[in-house]
């Protein structure tokens, strides 16, 4: 029995895009001087973690596949926090904002790892 229909269901991949929206909507507030920088930088990895998830979705078929996009996505939320951290070092975040985020992005990084470790109720195929 499948978890999800495709990859839009899984809590996951929703979980992903509405941090992703957040770290967008709390980018918009930093310096213009960091608009090709730590700005682009927080956005693309944020954005690239969901994106992991559905390609994971996509490589279902062959687990040592959908282990490694999920192993992706889980390095793509560490480096969220990484970027999220180097914002509040440079005041444009605030400790609360900061500490809330991390919290959310490690729980995320739990569900990732959550998936990984039971990969084969996700997969389809052979590996």
């Amino acid at each position: 029995m499948p978890f999800a229909e495709n990859f839009r269901d899984l809590d996951t991949y929703k979980f992903a895009r509405q941090l992703q929206r957040e770290v967008f909507k709390l980018t918009q507030k930093f310096p213009i001087e960091e608009k090709y920088s730590l700005t682009d930088q927080v956005r693309r990895s944020s954005r690239s973690t969901g994106a992991q998830i559905a390609e994971a979705w996509g490589k279902r078929r062959y687990e040592r596949h959908f282990i490694s996009k999920l192993t992706d996505a889980d390095a793509e939320q560490l480096e969220t926090q990484h970027w999220i951290e180097s914002a509040a070092d440079c005041r444009y975040i605030q400790s609360e904002t900061v500490h809330d985020l991390i919290s959310r992005y490690e729980h995320l990084g739990s569900m990732i790892n959550a998936m990984i470790n039971k990969s084969a109720d996700f997969c389809t195929g052979d590996d």
